[in-house]
């Protein structure tokens, strides 16, 4: 009976895919607000915030906000950033933070690290509207433009407005559109 399990579970170790290896890989992931989303967020006094290296640059007349990221590393299809950004109440001094967030294309996800160090599903990529692929002899660039993102659901939009004491978010609405390139080395 020993063996016949042992054999089992070598069997079905033996049947799992290979983990995809992480590599270095440098680029950049931005995601600038939805028209209409920061003037929003604003009159809530709900404020976006940087975490270094990441940065929050607004536009003038403070109409839309663009977070840029820079990738450090890749695993198959995930791609991920350095720093992070945070959603702030900023008249009872609550947040939400997105630590290192990873931008999976083909799970179509944005996954953040939380300050308690377990990773949440914060956006999906409801769309992505260009992928580009450039090949050198030593490196890959892969370049995905027009990504359509979301909150992942209403759950999350409910948690969002609790954490944050606000009724702003909803899952129903484009949050905000980005862009990744990612290169890394052949």
């Amino acid at each position: 009976m020993v063996s016949l399990l042992g054999a089992a579970l070598v069997a079905s170790t033996l049947a799992l895919p290979a983990q995809a290896a992480t590599i270095p890989a440098t680029g950049t992931f931005q995601m600038t607000t939805a028209p209409g989303i920061l003037p929003t967020w604003t009159r809530a006094d709900i404020a976006l915030i940087g975490i270094a290296p990441g940065a929050v640059i607004t536009s003038p007349a403070e109409r839309s906000a663009r977070i840029d990221l820079p990738v450090v590393a890749k695993t198959g299809t995930a791609n991920a950033s350095a720093g992070g950004f945070r959603l702030v109440n900023t008249s009872t001094g609550e947040a939400v933070r997105c630590l290192v967030p990873t931008v999976d294309t083909r799970a179509r996800l944005i996954d953040c690290l939380t300050p308690s160090g377990y990773s949440l599903a914060l956006f999906e990529i409801s769309g992505i509207d260009e992928r580009t692929k450039i090949s050198t002899n030593t490196t890959r660039t892969t370049i995905f433009e027009g990504m359509d993102i979301r909150l992942l659901n209403s759950p999350m939009a409910e948690r969002l407005n609790k954490e944050l004491d606000t009724s702003v978010f909803s899952a129903s609405v484009q949050i905000a559109e980005g862009s990744l390139v990612v290169t890394r080395a052949r």
